[in-house]
């Protein structure tokens, strides 16, 4: 089968064996769907047009006619004032079709995933924190051994970066864009108690943790980010390193048209380990598509 998670600015694309429970191939492309929509309210042509090449391009390498296909998209088109036509234009030119998941649902199967992981990694905490900061929006996920907690925030790399711009301005405002996710926290922690460990997924993560591992956009190795600690000075680190690049250097350690979104979400990521409590986190490259497969295969999707 086919998963398709179409992001707030990255199309993500995996087929996989649910017989075997393994992937054939991946395929992800920056598409920047939430270009423009902090201050429009809607997706813009430009976006729908590299969306819609990108699906093309990757139908080119798989013959979707000959598997089950599930495609979600979250919260960009959640928020677009223009969604439904969006959709309509995308399957049209391509034959997808898409469905806005919530939240609620984002979280449930990105902790699918990465529950899967953990395991395959052996892994032992039953009760963790998990983030996994999108282009428009922050999930956090509160997992306790017997209950899960989530909700999510309208906190994402390219709404920040094009509200406030500059570094300096998404510094000062990060606190109080972000007080409603420290008010959750403390909420859930007084309720539930502390959990064990915090874990991060998602494109800010994984790319710090590949700049650790001495990996770029093109060599980087989803197996080999799966299980890196981070701890929260290397964020600084990294950030101070990723600004202190060319342009061109930049665009191939990061990938193209991506710096300026992964140092916003630098900061985003720097404040959740602050108002969580955590000096280290645990990066984790599933999720919301490798949930979505795991989630149809044991569901009864086709195996093909």
């Amino acid at each position: 089968m086919i998963a398709i998670d179409l992001g707030s600015n990255t199309v993500r694309v995996l087929e996989f064996d649910c017989e075997a429970a393994k992937e054939i191939s991946s395929y992800e492309k920056v598409v920047k769907t939430a270009d423009g929509l902090a201050k429009y309210g809607l997706i813009n042509t430009g976006a729908v047009t590299r969306v819609i090449e990108a699906i093309k391009e990757i139908q080119m390498k798989i013959d979707f006619s000959v598997h089950s296909v599930t495609a979600v998209t979250t919260e960009a088109i959640r928020r677009a004032s223009n969604s439904d036509e969006v959709l309509e234009q995308i399957k049209k030119e391509t034959g997808v079709s898409f469905s806005i998941i919530t939240g609620e649902e984002e979280a449930k199967f990105t902790l699918l995933a990465v529950q899967n992981r953990l395991q395959k990694l052996k892994y032992a905490s039953e009760n963790f924190v998990l983030i996994d900061i999108g282009g428009g929006s922050t999930e956090l996920i509160f997992h306790y051994k017997n209950e899960t907690i989530s909700k999510s925030f309208p906190v994402g790399i390219v709404t920040i970066a094009q509200t406030y711009e500059t570094l300096e301005k998404i510094q000062n405002i990060l606190s109080q864009e972000m007080s409603e996710i420290q008010l959750f926290c403390d909420e859930i922690v007084s309720k539930k108690g502390n959990v064990e460990s915090f874990v991060a997924t998602a494109g800010t993560p994984t790319t710090v943790a590949a700049m650790k591992l001495g990996l770029n956009y093109e060599t980087y190795d989803a197996s080999k980010i799966n299980g890196t600690s981070l701890v929260i000075g290397e964020l600084d680190f990294y950030l101070k390193k990723l600004l202190s690049m060319p342009f061109e250097e930049r665009e191939v350690a990061v990938g193209t048209g991506r710096s300026d979104l992964i140092a916003a979400g630098i900061l985003i990521y720097k404040q959740l380990y602050k108002l969580l409590g955590f000096e280290s986190c645990i990066v984790i490259d599933d999720g919301l598509r490798e949930g979505v497969a795991l989630h149809r295969c044991l569901n009864g999707a086709s195996t093909s």
